[in-house]
């Protein structure tokens, strides 16, 4: 296996393992212990863990970037709203790594921001942003509906990770995402 190769692996350890113990309550030993290589050699990959969990953190952004861009190919407006939305959803349940791993993200960027380090969430604010940017134009650059739609995806990231089943009567009356013209 070539080190890109290897370092594809450990990212994808990564997401996994942060996912479920937070940045804080993850050792790089869980991760190299999942890839199936020492800790040296982990750090031969990475500089250090939070490298690792930037790298896992960025990757979860690029991915629901991929999924928007992938679903809203060719379409527009509402079309493309719920197309966007319908791919989010299967995203998160079908992997929900990537929506543990997202909210695992953003503790850990408000606890470095509450203890003064304010770098440490610098790419993962970049990568946030580029990802609304892309939702933004295929949404018809429209700050209203690009607004409702990521906040209607962060309830649905907050319902979900707390484990509000499906029929619980906090989803009653909920839409995948908001319409256009509300």
């Amino acid at each position: 296996m070539s080190a890109e190769e290897r370092r594809e692996s450990v990212v994808r350890a990564a997401i996994t393992e942060f996912a479920r113990g937070g940045y804080q309550g993850t050792s790089t030993e869980a991760i190299a212990r999942r890839v199936g290589v020492s800790q040296p050699y982990l750090f031969r990959l990475f500089p250090n863990k939070q490298a690792i969990f930037l790298a896992a953190a960025e990757r979860c952004l690029e991915d629901s970037r991929e999924v928007f861009a992938e679903a809203s190919d060719g379409l527009e407006g509402e079309e493309a709203l719920r197309a966007m939305a319908e791919a989010y959803h299967r995203l998160i349940v079908d992997d929900g790594d990537k929506l543990l791993m997202q909210m695992q993200m953003y503790a850990a960027v408000a606890a470095a921001e509450a203890s003064g380090d304010h770098a440490f969430g610098e790419s993962l604010r970049a990568a946030w942003t580029r990802m609304w940017d892309d939702v933004h134009l295929a949404l018809g650059a429209d700050e209203h509906g690009t607004t409702s739609f990521l906040a209607y995806g962060m309830l649905i990231n907050t319902l979900a990770s707390l484990g509000f089943p499906a029929d619980h009567r906090v989803w009653t009356g909920f839409a995948y995402a908001p319409r256009l013209s509300e």
